[in-house]
């Protein structure tokens, strides 16, 4: 088949490759335009304008699906679209422009977690066991029949950049058979079951991590939210970016237990309490300095012991 391929960052990179060494001929790579990125603020092609390229492949970048890019699109005569995180939503015309639609690689169980940050979503949420899935696009936000999944048990301690990484190769097989099956008319797609829930793309805010709750409450958060939008924590007003953290033990000093925001030493480590347990950090990044380990970072402070602020406490 000829198929139009839009994907956008990293995760969506495997598929492609999995597509380019298939029996199908990619006519055309659909990717956002150009983003500044480091503090020189370069521009620079996303991660799939960069494959896309390796590998010879035409490029239409577009931050929208618009009349210009349809007609783009429109000029390839595709018989297939595949999306993995492009970033836009595709509507008609262009949705039934392929003589076989578009199909999703979506990094959920679905209806579970639909939107734009579903693992994020599934591990602030604490979801122990997620997966990905391949579905036909329709109007409404990925609630289109799916053809096939996988499941995906998350192993302990994983960040949602680990998880991510890990289902964008898996997923990249699971998208391949279902091109394979649609060529051969043997796909065939189920209706979706189940409560929907919503995954929006995350903010800044999102990565406040809330101390007056349970240490795995946090940990699931921090989690959730590394790489992106990045965990933090806000000391004397400002923010100190949390990077690497684990469980910490319940008690510190022979049995005192640190209350919710205040930190102690562990032996060598820093911990802070939280509504049920304590937290150890690893590496964080204060404001404005280059990330560190967490030891350091309090030796800095030269006695001076932080304390964490609690959501609704006033500065």
């Amino acid at each position: 088949m000829r198929i139009v391929f839009a994907g956008t960052p990293a995760p969506a990179v495997p598929s492609l490759h999995a597509l380019a060494a298939s029996a199908h001929e990619i006519v055309g790579v659909v990717t956002r335009s150009d983003a500044p990125l480091g503090r020189k603020r370069v521009l620079t092609p996303s991660p799939v304008a960069q494959a896309a390229a390796e590998l010879g492949l035409p490029v239409i970048k577009a931050d929208r699906l618009d009349a210009d890019a349809t007609a783009a699109i429109g000029a390839l005569q595709p018989d297939l679209g595949v999306i993995v995180a492009y970033g836009g939503l595709v509507r008609e015309v262009l949705l039934s422009m392929p003589r076989y639609g578009w199909i999703n690689l979506h990094f959920s169980l679905l209806p579970r977690w639909r939107g734009a940050a579903p693992v994020q979503h599934a591990l602030i949420a604490g979801d122990r066991t997620t997966g990905a899935s391949v579905f036909q696009l329709v109007p409404a936000l990925d609630a289109g029949d799916v053809f096939a999944e996988l499941r995906y048990d998350v192993p302990r301690g994983a960040t949602a950049g680990q998880v991510l990484e890990t289902l964008a190769d898996l997923g990249a097989r699971l998208v391949t058979d279902v091109v394979d099956d649609i060529a051969t008319g043997a796909a065939r797609a189920v209706p979706q079951r189940g409560e929907p829930t919503l995954a929006p793309k995350l903010t800044l805010a999102d990565g406040a991590l809330d101390l007056g709750a349970s240490a795995e409450v946090v940990l699931d958060r921090f989690r959730g939210t590394t790489p992106e939008p990045g965990a933090h924590l806000a000391i004397d007003g400002q923010r100190l970016k949390v990077l690497d953290a684990f469980r910490g033990p319940d008690t510190v000093d022979g049995g005192a237990v640190p209350a919710p925001g205040e930190f102690a030493l562990a032996g060598r480590d820093v911990v802070v309490g939280t509504g049920a347990g304590t937290v150890l950090l690893k590496t964080v990044q204060p404001a404005g300095r280059a990330a560190m380990a967490a030891a350091d970072w309090w030796r800095g402070r030269r006695g001076e012991t932080p304390r964490a602020e609690l959501p609704g406490e006033p500065r």
